[in-house]
């Protein structure tokens, strides 16, 4: 029981690593023991973050725009140059669009679509043998999605394909779990609320107001985020396959 929680060993590939949610895991992963990788396709702040959380444990920085099919085979063809296998996948990487309904242009659909629903199940497959190599039956190799809870319920904001790719990604968690998990790869996805980033402006600078409309009356915190990833990535999430896990303070709860 004592190891149950420990990544000690396990290798992990973040996308979107640099900031925000995907940082917030890194820092979880790092500090349950494993070897991490994060990819952003700005430079700059990959290596700072890379060289901050290195303090913490081995982080190796991946330069790499992994948007759509071809953007997920260099993510992975770059991954593999540094490793054989790849125990936890973290598909975190994504982009949101806003404009009114009769204004919403096929740029904002398809960008976000791409990055948000298709690079995931493309880098997932890119990956699949490195996964395959690393899972066994007594200790699954993990791919865990990062949704959000407008995939659940529905904001008063006009993202329009950010709520479809959400939606999305949370059926495609489902639908690949149960092909993959004969592979012993367990795929499960987090759905968040409201957590101080560049994507969530409003939790990161009102976080106190945002926080009157949580049942919990906080937004998130990088502990809550971290613990969540850390269940589904270790020994304790085994037996977790398809579901998605609402972190959000209670908020879906009272949304229409």
């Amino acid at each position: 029981m004592k190891d149950l929680f420990s990544l000690a060993g396990k290798t992990a590939l973040i996308t979107g690593g640099s900031r925000g949610i995907g940082k917030m895991i890194a820092e979880g992963f790092l500090h349950a023991g494993a070897r991490v990788y994060i990819s952003a396709r700005k430079g700059g702040q990959l290596e700072e973050t890379a060289a901050e959380l290195s303090k913490i444990g081995p982080c190796v920085a991946i330069n790499m725009n992994a948007s759509g099919a071809d953007g997920a085979k260099a993510m992975a063809d770059a991954y593999l140059k540094h490793e054989r296998t790849l125990d936890i996948l973290v598909n975190n990487a994504g982009a949101a669009w806003g404009a009114d309904f009769d204004e919403f242009p096929e740029s904002g659909w398809d960008k976000v679509m791409d990055l948000n629903v298709k690079t995931p199940f493309f880098l997932t497959q890119a990956l699949h043998g490195a996964l395959k190599a690393a899972g066994s039956k007594e200790r699954l190799a993990k791919v865990i999605n990062i949704a959000s809870i407008d995939g659940i319920a529905v904001n008063p904001q006009e993202t329009y394909s950010y709520h479809a790719s959400k939606a999305g990604l949370i059926h495609l968690t489902r639908r690949m779990a149960v092909r993959l998990v004969k592979d012993n790869i367990a795929v499960t996805s987090i759905a968040p609320g409201a957590f101080a980033s560049d994507m969530n402006r409003d939790a990161r600078d009102r976080g106190d107001m945002v926080s009157r409309v949580i049942p919990s009356r906080r937004i998130g915190t990088d502990e809550d985020m971290a613990g969540a990833a850390i269940y589904l990535a270790s020994r304790a999430g085994d037996y977790v396959i398809g579901a998605t896990i609402v972190v959000d303070g209670g908020v879906s709860l009272i949304r229409a």
